[in-house]
């Protein structure tokens, strides 16, 4: 038995061999051209080798020439072949910057355990050339590295030279800071030391101890004569000097002479009378009087002391000689007690200022030490800077090239290839045209998208869980014959037995037998039409009364397979012709059991005839008239037609054909019609799909006769299996046949 894969290879080879000739005869021409074009192969060229090694000077002095010596043993081949060494070549020995870039090789090997050196080699087709380049270029490269080395001295030299200057300023830049802070900060340093400030700091506070008991006794006097007086410091001072004053009491005298005048008076008078309205007015302007000359006396000037009542005026002003006295006492302590205080608050602001310089006596100290670590470092390093420029400066006599030449440069002989033979080139591209063109036919078969055997239509239909109700064969056809389709008319055909299984497997496809059942397709050429007729005929054969309902009503009838003459007039009223279910449905001469409606079409606005009352009603009636009703539909791709009647039958049947099956169409419309989604609305309408078909399979078909002209009629339909012309034909395996 061929493998699938194989039958799938088989069958791309038959539809695309011109594309692999095609491969293979450009790989072919290919290899001819090139074995055309190819010339002889020439004599290699010569490549001259030399190698450099590093040198050590023979006596060293000097540390920065050690430091150039083992900085020179560190070449790249960067550093090596500047353009100066580049330039210099081609000036002496006229050579091209293309063909040193191509030609000419650096190997610089620097191994710990190894001896390092530096491989020069050139590749020129003369030997003599060749050596010169390669002697010229390491001598080169040796004045290479003498320039390196003095050049790096010299830089070393310029670096200490120009940082040299900066250093020896900021040294003393640190030696005249250090000397500025011995100025401004010596004494204090110099008293701390020697003890003058800690006597200064116990002196100060003696002075305050002393003070402080001179101001608590003055505190005391001052509490007593308080205490006598009745008064504070601040309103003694009020009263002392309003007493004092001869005006003040002058207005008091007058104010007392008033009072005693209105006393009298109001004994027999009342306010408002003349005289007593005048005595008090003359009242309020003493008492305003009172007010303004205590405020002069009390603020000088009567503007800074407050405004105060005349009745307080003029008991502040009561005081008698013996109580001026005290409280003239009183403000002379407590203008002593302020002065003490004064003293005391100077006291303590000096000691806080000794104290503070005894503080920082540590700051200070680390700060000048501080300096003088500062000048050290900046000496140490102007030291060192002076002593590595000496040092360069002795180096200059020791700088030399880091590189000698350890082998002079040599080129061997050659040896010329032998010539690539003609026939391997050809055989070569011969062997890749076949390969290319088997890979190019297997890549383009498997781009098509297609299913080209039965076994891969069958694995992606049960991947999907869809029954496959049986595999029908290739029909042979003669050759040359002008009939639409091949039809099983013969009673004994070898095809019966194909459609007599998939009618079995169909009427146990669901929980009861079907009897209508709409047969369509994913896509065009895949024998819907084909197998619709024929197992209408096999069903008819079982002894089943078979309806053949052509439902594909934008196409023409094909009712003249079965000897029938379609109505002429049923394409004017389609709806008339298929309300009269007694004259639609025909009886088909040859086939005893099977009738057929033939199709009115082509149709304009064909869908509205399938959902119309008249059409439901047709399927309605002719489910309980005949066993099985088979209605052909175009395929799904095309249009709904097939959806619109499914609700009225029992379920579809899909057709699929190798080599016009397309795999995605297939698959995605068997995933519509199987897959439920959980969120779908269970009281929603699904069609319902009860399996498919394979048609065209290459299966052994038993013969019991032999095959004739008159049971053999050709295939030539756009519908089902069409013989079509070398431009579109897909190649196909054909039927094995047992005789």
């Amino acid at each position: 038995m061929t493998l699938p894969i194989v039958k799938r290879y088989l069958i791309a080879f038959e539809q695309y061999k011109w594309a692999g000739l095609s491969t293979f005869m450009l790989a072919l021409g290919v290899s001819g051209a090139v074995t055309m074009i190819l010339e002889p192969p020439e004599a290699p060229p010569y490549t001259a080798n030399g190698v450099l090694t590093y040198q050590n000077p023979p006596v060293l002095f000097s540390q920065t020439g050690q430091s150039i010596r083992e900085r020179g043993q560190q070449l790249d081949q960067g550093m090596l072949l500047q353009p100066r060494v580049v330039e210099s070549v081609m000036a002496t020995v006229n050579v091209t910057p293309k063909e040193l870039k191509d030609h000419l090789k650096v190997n610089v090997k620097n191994e710990a355990e190894a001896p390092s050196f530096i491989q020069v080699s050139f590749r020129d087709r003369n030997r003599e050339r060749a050596v010169e380049i390669v002697n010229v270029m390491m001598g080169e490269m040796i004045e290479q590295s003498r320039l390196i080395n003095t050049q790096h001295l010299r830089d070393i030299i310029d670096t200490v030279t120009t940082r040299l200057e900066p250093v020896e300023q900021e040294l003393r830049q640190a030696e005249k800071a250090l000397e500025e802070y011995d100025k401004r900060e010596g004494a204090t340093l110099l008293a701390i030391e020697s003890g003058a400030l800690p006597e200064a700091i116990v002196t100060s506070q003696k002075q305050q101890q002393d003070v402080q008991i001179q101001i608590e006794t003055i505190t005391a006097q001052i509490q007593s004569l308080q205490s006598r007086l009745g008064l504070s410091a601040d309103q003694a001072y009020v009263s002392q000097a309003l007493t004092a004053d001869p005006i003040i009491a002058q207005l008091r005298v007058q104010l007392y002479q008033i009072e005693s005048q209105l006393a009298l008076l109001r004994q027999d008078y009342r306010d408002q009378h003349p005289q007593v309205a005048a005595l008090i007015k003359q009242k309020q302007a003493a008492e305003r009087q009172l007010q303004e000359r205590a405020s002069e006396v009390l603020g000088g000037d009567g503007i800074a002391a407050p405004l105060r009542q005349a009745d307080q005026i003029r008991v502040d002003s009561s005081l008698d000689p013996a109580r001026q006295q005290l409280a003239q006492n009183l403000m002379t302590l407590q203008t002593q007690k302020e002065t003490l205080q004064q003293q005391l608050e100077n006291l303590k602001r000096i000691e806080a200022s000794l104290r503070e310089d005894y503080q920082t006596l540590p700051n200070k100290q680390l700060e000048k030490q501080r300096l003088e670590q500062e000048v050290l470092y900046k000496k140490a390093l102007y030291d060192k800077m002076k002593a590595q420029l000496v040092d360069s400066q002795a180096a200059e006599a020791e700088t030399a090239s880091s590189l000698k030449v350890a082998q002079e440069a040599y080129a061997g002989d050659v040896e010329v290839p032998e010539a690539i033979s003609m026939v391997l080139i050809l055989a070569g591209g011969g062997l890749a045209g076949v390969v290319g063109g088997a890979v190019l036919i297997f890549v383009l078969g498997m781009l098509s998208g297609k299913f080209y055997t039965w076994e891969e239509i069958k694995g992606a239909l049960q991947e999907r869980e869809v029954p496959v109700l049986g595999l029908l064969p290739n029909v042979m056809v003669l050759e040359g014959s002008s009939a639409v389709m091949p039809l099983i008319l013969k009673p004994h055909s070898p095809y019966l037995e194909y459609y007599e299984k998939v009618r079995s497997n169909l009427q146990r496809s669901g929980e009861k037998p079907a009897r209508v059942v709409l047969i369509t397709s994913a896509g065009d050429l895949e024998g819907k039409t084909f197998c619709a007729y024929n197992l209408a005929i096999a069903t008819a054969r079982a002894g089943k009364r078979t309806l053949l309902i052509e439902g594909d009503l934008r196409s023409p009838s094909r009712v003249e397979l079965l000897k029938l003459a379609p109505e002429p007039l049923s394409a004017t009223e389609p709806l008339r012709y298929y309300g009269d279910a007694n004259n639609c449905i025909r009886l088909v001469p040859d086939v005893e059991n099977l009738y057929v409606i033939p199709s009115p079409g082509p149709v304009r606005q064909a869908a509205t005839v399938l959902e119309s009352s008249e059409m439901k009603r047709l399927l309605s009636e002719v489910r309980y008239r005949f066993d099985m009703v088979i209605i052909d539909v175009p395929s799904l791709n095309a249009n709904n037609d097939a959806l619109t009647l499914e609700p009225s039958t029992d379920g579809m049947v899909l057709v699929a054909r190798p080599s016009y099956t397309l795999s995605g169409q297939l698959g995605e419309l068997a995933d519509q019609l199987t897959e439920v989604d959980e969120d779908e609305d269970a009281s929603k309408y699904r069609p319902r799909l009860l399996g498919a078909i394979i048609n065209g399979a290459d299966l052994e078909v038993d013969w019991y006769d032999e095959p004739t002209e008159e049971n053999l009629v050709p295939l030539n339909s756009p519908y089902t299996q069409p013989v079509l012309d070398q431009s579109h034909q897909v190649a196909q395996l054909p039927s094995k046949v047992k005789r």
